[in-house]
């Protein structure tokens, strides 16, 4: 048997994540971003009562208030982590938490895996938060290996645009964000994608600390590219990215993008996660960078209301909810 307690010590928390292998958006200063815009965080451990209270898992939850009668809704993003032996009890626990202090219509969880057996009452998801497919990068290879995995035209784009006379550097400093949210708001005028407000951002850079590292591709002393990262003890997640016209035509992502994967490589992560795979160009781009792609188990729910159908039927406010949770 397991109990469930609430905790209330970001050192604590992050350590166990960090020890588990648990994914950087089940880290404290994710979920301090999203408390500071319309959501709830709850860190949950899961104590295992026949073993001197060890501690056997642990998930961070999201939960959104919604208008009657869906009341509101919980999401576990790439967790919750915990042992095999341990993980339906869990996950039940779990539902009945958010339930009774919530009121939640639904719990979804979008495991840190590639396969998840759902427990009976689960049942995976039309709604779908973060993208199950992805490339993900096995970076315990050799630089070497990972070149060769590429497609030729990645390679060769790769050497061409760090030939264009590129520094590439990390920013610190919140004058050298701005310049990389400027970039990124022409990014989505361009492409024709939504963002947060800015505030969103800076929150992002204040709240996850190291653990959210931007890296810049300059021409000229200017930047003309950006990649946004979230990083834990294993993996590397891309968040968010953008080019001006100059890093376009000079293919600044490229040489960035290596030298990213390459830096993080260097920090001793394990893995790097493109962060999800959509239509369009920007999954061509992604594609090239490894010879299969990778797909997550995906999003399961387990129903915690009689108004879970018109939830799950996807709402138009439901959706707009949905919207706001994708990072």
């Amino acid at each position: 048997m397991i109990e469930l307690q609430k905790c209330t010590d970001k050192e604590q928390w992050d350590e166990y994540v960090l020890e588990q292998g648990g994914h950087p958006l089940q880290l404290w200063g994710w979920g301090q971003v999203k408390a500071a815009h319309g959501w709830t965080a709850e860190r949950v451990f899961a104590f295992d009562d026949s073993e001197d209270d060890k501690i056997v898992g642990a998930a961070q939850i999201l939960i959104r208030k919604l208008p009657f009668p869906l009341r509101s809704f919980a999401y576990i993003p790439r967790g919750p982590i915990a042992e095999e032996s341990f993980q339906t009890e869990f996950l039940e626990k779990l539902a009945g938490l958010v339930k009774r202090d919530y009121r939640s219509v639904a719990l979804s969880v979008e495991p840190n895996s590639f396969e998840f057996e759902a427990p009976t009452g689960w049942k995976r998801s039309a709604n779908r938060i973060l993208s199950p497919d992805t490339i993900l990068l096995d970076i315990a290879k050799t630089e070497s290996d990972l070149l060769a995995d590429m497609a030729k035209k990645t390679r060769q784009y790769i050497r061409k645009s760090a030939a264009e006379g590129i520094t590439i550097k990390q920013v610190h400093t919140r004058d050298e964000l701005e310049e990389c949210l400027f970039i990124y708001r022409q990014t989505a005028d361009r492409a024709k994608f939504n963002l947060h407000a800015d505030q969103y951002y800076l929150d992002v850079f204040n709240l996850m600390g190291d653990h959210s590292p931007i890296f810049a591709a300059y021409l000229e002393g200017k930047p003309i590219a950006f990649l946004w990262m979230a990083i834990s003890a294993d993996t590397a997640y891309e968040l968010y990215g953008g080019m001006n016209e100059d890093g376009q035509r000079l293919r600044a992502n490229y040489a960035l993008k290596w030298y990213v994967i390459r830096k993080v490589k260097e920090w001793g992560l394990l893995q790097y996660d493109f962060g999800g795979l959509v239509v369009g160009g920007v999954s061509i781009f992604k594609q090239g960078w490894a010879t299969e792609e990778t797909s997550f188990a995906g999003t399961f729910d387990k129903a915690l209301s009689p108004a879970y159908t018109l939830w799950s039927k996807g709402l138009p406010k439901a959706k707009a909810i949905l919207q706001k949770i994708r990072r």
